[in-house]
């Protein structure tokens, strides 16, 4: 996930409180048929332009030209084109037209929820970051998608191949259904982690960490050898200051086994106890404070960290006045390998994620962001085209393969699964391949941001460099934690709880930056649990718990 990516889904969470929305387990699992009754009726009269006998492996082709109304974000670094080789060759192999609604990137959330919640949004409207789609289930202004799945055999048996029932099932709402179609990962995807001047370190014959403990004996070794400067200076803190809104905490987070920074929710799953716990009040992520406090009370970690902008510790981290910041692949290749050009000899690694008290582990969702469909479309005619299209197109090899990197022989040569892949030489994307004179999205519209997302772990690597590809092996060998079983809030439930979300979620917010920092001391942790349950933490949590029995007797 690139950075407006996560900072997209951040808009969406709204402050931690959409993690009460996580739904679970049904009995109606998706299935692999291709019936045209599935779980949501007839649909013999919205077969027009559908093909007979389409399935895994079948080049999706309408048996008469089409023409699907889609959301399109637009981004301002490749903006929008109806011209784009990607729309002309799409129409050419699959006989459907792409009438876009384009919305720019700052706007686009804002205007899909207006659009959806007036009726008025086209039918396809992609780029819905889970849970911002519980939002519109009670009007019913979007289709339950999970009872159409029987339509789309590519991504009914992605679902078999990768075991992501499970996954699934945190989409799910207390009816037991879904509202929006993920992209599907053959793997735990982390992007984020940390980069270290590997220069320095071998200047210093300082050893790249592989736990937290070696992390904070480097950081020590960097500051004893540069006194003046903190080693580590930041990112990922703005625009909302604070843990909060924080990379670097989420990276922690899951080394202690607790949510915190970008994938902080108030509910944490305890297997010992058999419940949640709230998740800000645990003996787990006062450790995460704790060793952070520490870091700054040695003047490892630059106290700006998480008030700065990027542009700020960016600067430092060129200008050699840190060693160590937040990272995602490509913010090594595109901003700290260019800006450290200048510097002779410098290198930069995006080191594996330091391991913790949870180990050699790998903590989140296969699921990307996904698609919401309109409940008007289910009125259509063209239905069934509309939902094979949407199969083949995100969830087909030959889709995804299609929608990231275009047509072989012109934007690219060779193979995924051999290795061989590479793109055409006049071809860039990410700077994958820098002398290229064209830009894959900006000139052609593939991997527009739109289409391509989630795959197989060989079609994920091939948008990344070696260094890269080093880091996603090592990350992939980690075991996967279980994910937190499901525990979705019915509405009253909801209502209820947002109001406490907002006021706790802004006072872990504010604690935690005043105990990392040393502004309030670490004995006054037993009075701010006491605080938070004042602000409702243990009413929260106990509608949580409620809502994780009820959907467990109804679901199994």
């Amino acid at each position: 996930m690139n950075s407006f990516s996560r900072r997209g889904f951040l808009g969406v969470l709204g402050g931690g409180i959409a993690a009460a929305a996580l739904a679970g387990c049904s009995t109606q699992k998706p299935g692999g048929s291709n019936s045209t009754t599935g779980g949501a009726g007839d649909l013999s009269a919205n077969k027009v332009g559908a093909m007979d006998d389409y399935a895994v492996g079948t080049q999706f082709k309408a048996t008469q030209p089409l023409d699907f109304g889609m959301m399109m974000l637009n981004n301002p670094n490749y903006p929008y084109n109806p011209k784009w080789e990607f729309f002309t060759d799409l129409q050419k192999m699959t006989n459907i037209s792409i009438s876009a609604t384009s919305v720019p990137q700052s706007d686009y959330n804002t205007k899909v929820g207006v659009m959806v919640g007036a009726g008025d949004a086209p039918a396809i409207i992609p780029k819905t970051y889970h849970p911002a789609e519980q939002a519109f289930i009670s009007s019913g202004a979007i289709l339950p998608v999970s009872d159409y799945t029987d339509l789309m055999p590519n991504y009914t048996a992605q679902v078999k191949e990768w075991n992501l029932e499970s996954d699934l099932d945190t989409w799910r709402g207390a009816d037991g259904k879904y509202y929006a179609l993920p992209g599907l990962h053959e793997n735990v995807w982390i992007d984020y982690s940390i980069a270290v001047r590997t220069d320095i370190l071998q200047k210093h014959n300082i050893e790249i960490p592989t736990t937290l403990d070696e992390f904070t004996t480097m950081l020590q070794a960097l500051k004893t050898a540069y006194p003046n400067l903190y080693p580590f200076s930041d990112r990922w803190s703005t625009p909302t200051p604070g843990p909060g809104a924080n990379a670097l905490l989420q990276t922690l987070g899951n080394a202690y086994g607790t949510h915190a920074g970008w994938s902080y929710q108030h509910q944490t799953w305890n297997a010992a106890q058999g419940k949640f716990v709230y998740t800000g009040a645990t003996d787990e992520y006062k450790a995460m404070v704790t060793l952070l406090n520490s870091w700054v009370s040695q003047k490892l970690l630059d106290p700006a960290s998480f008030t700065q902008t990027d542009a700020q510790a960016e600067q430092k981290f060129a200008n050699s006045q840190s060693f160590v910041i937040s990272a995602n692949a490509q913010e090594v290749v595109n901003t700290y390998q260019k800006d450290l050009a200048k510097v002779a000899g410098a290198t930069v690694v995006k080191i594996p994620v330091p391991t913790g008290p949870t180990g050699a582990v790998n903590v989140g969702t296969r699921l990307e962001n996904g698609i919401m469909i309109s409940s008007s479309a289910r009125k259509s005619p063209n239905f069934v085209a509309m939902m094979q299209f949407i199969d083949w197109l995100f969830y087909s090899d030959a889709g995804k393969l299609y929608a990231k990197w275009g047509v072989k022989g012109e934007t690219y040569t060779g193979s995924i699964d051999d290795g061989s892949f590479k793109l055409a030489p006049d071809v860039d994307w990410g700077g994958l391949n820098p002398s290229g004179t064209k830009q894959l999205n900006v000139d052609y519209g593939f991997f527009n941001g739109v289409f391509a997302y989630a795959g197989s772990s060989n079609l994920l690597n091939t948008q990344f460099p070696p260094a890269e590809q080093a880091f996603q092996k090592v990350m992939n060998q980690r075991k996967v934690l279980p994910l937190d079983p499901p525990a979705p809030f019915s509405d009253q439930q909801q209502q209820q709880t947002t109001l406490w979300a907002s006021t706790l979620m802004d006072y872990v917010n504010q604690n935690t930056l005043k105990f990392i920092l040393g502004q309030r001391p670490l004995s006054d942790w037993d009075k701010y649990v006491s605080e938070l349950q004042g602000l409702n933490s243990d009413k929260y949590i106990d509608a949580v718990n409620q809502a994780y029995q009820t959907y467990k007797k109804a679901h199994g």
